[in-house]
């Protein structure tokens, strides 16, 4: 029998992150150390309110039926959190869950989009962006993102025949993998060409609460004209390290929560009770181990750039997020022959930013995930190798 699958699936690429990932297996059976800072996946404990609040949920039977919607309860704690941490008001009705910002992105497209719309998406860009707009039918523009503008997109650079084709825009500060952070200037900027030409906003903030040197994490729905251009994606991965719960909320129009209300009815039945009960008491409780984890998470990015910049690798601290953004030393043409090579020789295992798009060629990505201590070790060996001589 032959099977075909979808020629749409020809259009996902692996190839870099398999090919790290087999390297990676390769060396793991020399028995030699391994500093993995591939994936951003946090190593700070939950807190404990939140895990009695989930395990006590579960402990009832009736909180296993299917869910259907966002309870009342859940829908409160957002509206209250969002005034609270960002001093935005929000209703009810402009808010709803989604399974992980990750799985609300990647179906944006088909509540938004019809085919030959335009959307615009960040070149470097986290993958899922273009996922969602592929999906969608879309053709994908890619505005360019460079280090000399701080990472924030040029306006004036996208075509006027672009801009007016264009369906939504995607945005996201603080920004993973350049680890930027927009100003209120950069949103007000964003919401007037988005008004010009009548463009969605769509805001993934899944970092505001890990930002360095006293900057403040925004949300782009804090500024005026924001809900009518669009909506925001709020995650709880990052801040309370809850990540394999998939607890996110989309957030702001509330013409296109209905939208996204409306796909995803045909496809899923909700949160589950018992990680609503844990968004409930994340949103709802103290904050100050929050801002605690964001100050050690700090801590790891100075222990990581200036280690570096110490023994000739002259990178530049990230604004935000749990990653570092390095540009790759002179003597290498490649971000993923310096990330094979740097790996080989020290066990320290990046990503290439070649990995992101095009106009992350150049770069290596750093996530934050390993303690001083051993960040302080790992560029000892860095050192030692080499490699940055060689």
């Amino acid at each position: 029998m032959i099977i075909n699958t979808a020629k749409r699936l020809s259009h996902f690429q692996t190839g870099i992150f398999a090919a790290l990932n087999e390297r990676k297996e390769e060396f793991m059976k020399t028995g030699r150390k391994m500093y993995n800072l591939f994936v951003g996946t946090p190593d700070f404990p939950v807190s404990d309110h939140i895990i009695k609040a989930l395990t006590e949920a579960a402990q009832d039977p009736e909180n296993w039926h299917y869910t259907l919607r966002d309870t009342p309860e859940l829908l409160s704690a957002v509206k209250d959190y969002y005034k609270r941490r960002f001093g935005v008001e929000i209703s009810e009705d402009e808010i709803m869950s989604v399974t992980g910002s990750q799985e609300g992105v990647a179906h944006l497209g088909l509540a938004l989009c019809d085919s030959g719309d335009v959307v615009l998406l960040p070149d470097p860009g986290y993958p899922v962006f273009e996922v969602g707009a592929y999906l969608g039918d879309a053709e994908l523009y890619f505005y360019e993102l460079k280090e000399e503008n701080n990472f924030l997109p040029d306006f004036d650079s996208i075509p006027e025949d672009i801009a007016k084709r264009a369906k939504y825009i995607m945005v996201s500060y603080p920004y993973n993998p350049v680890c930027a952070v927009a100003s209120g200037e950069f949103y007000n900027e964003l919401i007037k060409f988005a008004e010009k030409y009548n463009i969605i906003v769509v805001h993934d903030n899944a970092y505001s609460d890990i930002i360095y040197d006293e900057r403040y994490g925004d949300s782009f729905l804090n500024h005026p004209g924001a809900k009518e251009a669009g909506i925001e994606f709020f995650s709880l991965s990052k801040s309370f390290n809850v990540t394999g719960a998939r607890i996110s909320f989309v957030i702001g129009n509330k013409q296109i929560i209905d939208a996204m209300k409306l796909l995803r009815s045909q496809y899923d039945f909700g949160m589950f009770y018992p990680i609503q009960k844990a968004a409930i008491a994340a949103l709802t409780g103290p904050l100050e181990e929050v801002k605690e984890q964001c100050l050690k998470y700090q801590e790891r990015r100075d222990a990581l750039c200036g280690g570096l910049r110490r023994i000739g690798w002259n990178v530049k601290d990230g604004e935000g997020t749990m990653f570092t953004w390095c540009r790759i030393p002179e003597n290498f043409s490649s971000s993923q022959e310096f990330c094979m090579k740097l790996l080989d020789a020290t066990g320290v295992l990046c990503t290439p930013g070649s990995a992101f798009g095009k106009c992350g060629e150049g770069y290596v990505r750093f996530a934050l995930v390993l303690p001083v201590e051993e960040i302080e070790e790992m560029i000892d060996v860095i050192d030692r190798s080499g490699i940055l001589k060689s």
